[in-house]
């Protein structure tokens, strides 16, 4: 059947706006790039665009010798690893059970887990319960533990466990599998897509995570990258960069340079994610 006129100026229409959208929000990180591979005198000049001008590799070539910045990138993919860890198994473990109606402490529980999202208890509180409560300034799990549940993802993947069919469970049971049992060996497996998910969306979290370091971290040698990236942007004295002759030459595109590399592992994960992450969106958000 042939399509309608009607139909054809919504295809056309339709691929301007996706063209749109794809320029809008691929042109900053190609800029980015584009200037990272630039030289100094281009990009102070406002000479890039697209494509880089007086092609070098000397920022690269000043960040990849640079051990500080090596340091915080080690960190950062700790902080990461970690937390992602924690994060994820926090959150299917306290949504399994919340996705079960006939547990009885569930419309109890459930109230309080909500209202999280909505209200929280401020920057001084939490500042205070951190540090003086439960002694962990300065410390890696003061990053990790006070956002390991985000109260969104844990509603998302409650759905999705309740939309899987109650009768694996059953039959699991009746072969005298125990609750344990069944999560690990039914439900988790079954559970591939909203996992990804999950783990994508707080790995991406924790990855650019800087502000809590910022408060939390007194030492240094224990910042992740995002910090680091975060100083030298604002342009602070103390990010160990600018002192030497060869840093002042590649100023202008050092910043780039250091976005970019930090964008780099996330860019490659979510390729191999992507399918999970569709498909677990996709159900997390239409059953419940």
């Amino acid at each position: 059947m042939k399509p309608s006129k009607s139909y054809r100026v919504f295809q056309v229409f339709n691929t301007v706006l996706m063209i749109l959208i794809l320029f809008i929000t691929l042109y900053p990180f190609v800029y980015l790039v584009a200037q990272s591979f630039s030289s100094d005198a281009a990009v102070s000049a406002g000479q890039v665009t697209f494509f880089p001008v007086d092609f070098t590799l000397d920022t690269y070539k000043y960040l990849l010798k640079d051990d500080s910045f090596f340091k915080y990138y080690g960190n950062t993919i700790l902080y990461t690893v970690v937390g992602t860890l924690i994060s994820v198994i926090g959150t299917a473990l306290l949504a399994y059970p919340l996705s079960k109606p006939r547990l009885r402490l569930n419309k109890f529980f459930t109230p309080f887990v909500v209202f999280t999202m909505y209200f929280t208890g401020g920057i001084i509180p939490n500042y205070i319960l951190v540090t003086q409560w439960l002694g962990l300034q300065d410390s890696m799990l003061a990053i990790i533990l006070p956002g390991a549940i985000s109260t969104f993802n844990l509603l998302v993947m409650k759905s999705f466990f309740a939309g899987l069919p109650e009768e694996l469970e059953e039959a699991a049971s009746i072969d005298g599998m125990g609750v344990y049992g069944i999560f690990v060996k039914i439900i988790l497996p079954l559970s591939k897509p909203i996992l990804a998910t999950m783990a994508l969306f707080y790995m991406v979290g924790m990855w650019n995570e800087w502000f809590a370091p910022m408060m939390y971290l007194d030492s240094r040698d224990k910042w992740p990258i995002a910090l680091w990236v975060r100083q030298l942007v604002e342009g602070a004295n103390n990010t160990e960069i600018g002192s030497s002759a060869e840093a002042s030459s590649v100023q202008a595109t050092l910043k780039s340079a250091t976005m970019v590399l930090t964008s780099i592992p996330i860019i490659c994960v979510y390729p191999f994610v992507q399918k999970y992450f569709v498909q677990g969106m996709t159900i997390g958000a239409v059953k419940g």
